[in-house]
């Protein structure tokens, strides 16, 4: 089976859905006018982990702008699951796009020496901050831009690492929940054994995302679509969610707001940057 069924009983407590053909022209368009009409670069730089996400993110560039036009970058550090570089080899050679590897462990050592006593997410944090300074000086040499591969589940959630998994400057996929980025998936002929696989973040073995979460991605799926609308926690418990659930949701939802949002500005004059001054394009 998918990973996405089973949320509760109920078309209410379902995750949302898409229709995944106007989905992916929908992207694919997003992708061609932010980056050749707006900024003016033909390639796209991407760190491809072997899940899903960024397997997609990988499609859509590759339709968008060609496959030789788009790099993917595996960046695995000496902990991680060799079956995560096998999964991102099946989709370089699905699309025939660049591939290079730029092993992580020296440079994530080199600083985690000074820090011996580092936790576990210390450390994943560390990872994710290399990686991201790798992808972004990729993206320098081949004159590409950085896409991002961060679904929406994990925004809300506050599940990723600030600072590195969404800063790359465009994201196509950062408004599909989890379960419509498996769909997605599903639709563009992304490799099954990507889809299928339990998603995780790569940084120990036998970590998985729904783990840590305490919940699964299709039940946060769809409590997160019905508190986006403004559902209550109490309306969302009469409707046949249960009160756990719908309390770790919010509890993440809200608690990780700042982590959705560019540095806070100390305001002293009326063109603060991202506070007043905003291009037409921003309102």
């Amino acid at each position: 089976m998918l990973p996405v069924i089973e949320a509760g009983t109920g078309p209410f407590t379902q995750p949302p859905t898409i229709n995944p053909a106007v989905t992916a022209d929908w992207l694919v368009a997003f992708l061609q006018d932010e980056m050749r009409a707006r900024r003016s670069v033909a390639k796209a730089v991407i760190g491809l982990s072997g899940g899903v996400d960024s397997a997609v993110t990988a499609f859509l560039c590759a339709r968008a702008l060609g496959p030789e036009n788009v790099h993917a970058i595996r960046m695995p550090y000496k902990h991680s699951s060799p079956a995560s570089l096998a999964d991102a080899q099946l989709v370089t050679d699905a699309l025939g796009i660049h591939q290079h590897t730029v092993e992580i462990t020296g440079a994530v050592d080199g600083y985690l020496q000074l820090e011996p006593e580092a936790d576990a997410r210390r450390r994943g944090n560390v990872m994710a901050r290399v990686r991201m300074v790798v992808l972004f000086d990729q993206s320098a040499k081949y004159a590409a831009l950085p896409v991002g591969t961060g679904n929406k589940t994990e925004r809300l959630l506050g599940y990723f690492t600030w600072h590195a998994d969404d800063t790359p400057p465009i994201n196509p996929i950062g408004d599909l929940y989890k379960s419509q980025v498996w769909e997605l998936a599903r639709y563009l002929g992304v490799p099954r054994e990507l889809i299928e696989k339990a998603p995780s973040a790569d940084l120990e073995a036998d970590q998985t995302d729904e783990s840590d979460l305490g919940i699964t991605y299709a039940r946060a799926d769809a409590i997160l679509s019905h508190m986006l609308e403004g559902y209550s926690n109490e309306q969302l418990a009469e409707r046949g969610f249960t009160e756990h659930d719908v309390r770790l949701v919010r509890r993440r939802l809200d608690g990780t707001h700042w982590k959705r949002h560019l540095p806070t500005t100390a305001m002293l004059t009326n063109t603060a940057i991202n506070e007043f001054y905003l291009r037409p394009v921003d309102f």
